[in-house]
Formats: structure tokens, sequence, C-alpha cells
């Protein structure tokens, strides 16, 4: 199946292709190797997106490029397909792109990073256009909708790399 976009891997360059909305949320998740691993793992498998309620179907258990997965909220099923990843000392990410029957168009990148003084963020960044007649008719409230969704991406993960007591 074909991506429904031209641009493909432009969120590896974070460009946003003329046409579409871009997104960029950065959140801060904590400080340390620990934590920079922790998240990492949970961004590769699809743990951070099912521990928010999100169905992450898919074959394979980590994202990997050319992987195929089906993100359903609600009772929407958005097809996707893995366009790119990285796993370095400091980074970590991968970003899919919109396949047919998607109810937008274009591509969303998770990266978690560990800055030089320990920090670990997750930024999401995405460009996207409507593609179905009920994201067209959402508007600013579906680029709004999926502000809001970078943003409990990032508490999510921060809730899921805390330290927990072993009391």
């Amino acid at each position: 199946m074909p991506y429904t976009y031209e641009d493909v891997g432009a969120t590896r360059e974070d460009r946003c292709p003329p046409g579409f909305h871009r997104l960029h949320v950065r959140s801060r998740i904590g400080e340390g190797e620990a934590v920079f691993r922790r998240a990492s793992e949970a961004l590769m498998t699809w743990e951070l997106h099912r521990a928010m309620g999100v169905r992450m179907v898919s074959d394979a258990d980590k994202a990997a490029p050319g992987v195929d997965v089906t993100v359903g909220l609600g009772l929407i099923k958005a097809p996707c397909r893995v366009v790119w990843t990285a796993e370095e000392p400091r980074r970590t990410a991968w970003a899919y792109g919109t396949l047919s029957g998607h109810p937008e168009c274009g591509e969303e990148a998770f990266v978690v990073h560990r800055t030089g003084d320990g920090t670990v963020w997750l930024t999401v960044t995405a460009f996207s256009r409507a593609a179905k007649w009920y994201a067209r008719a959402g508007g600013a409230a579906t680029r709004g909708l999926q502000r809001v969704y970078a943003q409990r991406c990032g508490k999510v993960l921060r809730r899921l790399c805390a330290p927990h007591d072993q009391t």
C-alpha cells in the first residue's frame, strides 16, 4: 500500500512540506541514563501508545522501517507505516507515515533525546492535512486534538519512566 503523501521521511530533517500543518511539542521526561533507556524502550515497543489507551496493531514487536501499524482511537482505524527509526547513544526515534484509509495525510515522529546535562525529552513533530471528510470538518479543532495528544504522550511517558517505590 502506498503512502498518501509525497515527502516521505521529511520528519527526519524536521521539515514540513508546503500545504501541511506543522506540529511541534516538546516535553521533559526526567533525567539520567536509566530514564533515557526506559523511555527509549517504551517508545520503540509501542508501550507508550498503548499506555495512552491507543490500539497499536502490528505484526512487529518493535518499530522498524517498513513495519505496518494500524493506530486505533475509538472507532477510527488509522493505517500507517514506519518510515524511519534511530537508535543512538543519546537519541531514540521513529516516525510513521499515513497509508490509504487514514483520516489524515502526513507523517508523525516521536523522538526521545538525552541532552548533555542528562535531561531526557520527548519531542513529537508532525506535518498533516485532512484526508477524510470528518477530519476536514474538524478544522482547527482537529489540529488542537493533535496537540493535546502530543502533550499527553509526554505526560504518559514521564509516568512510565518515574521511579516506583519499592516499599
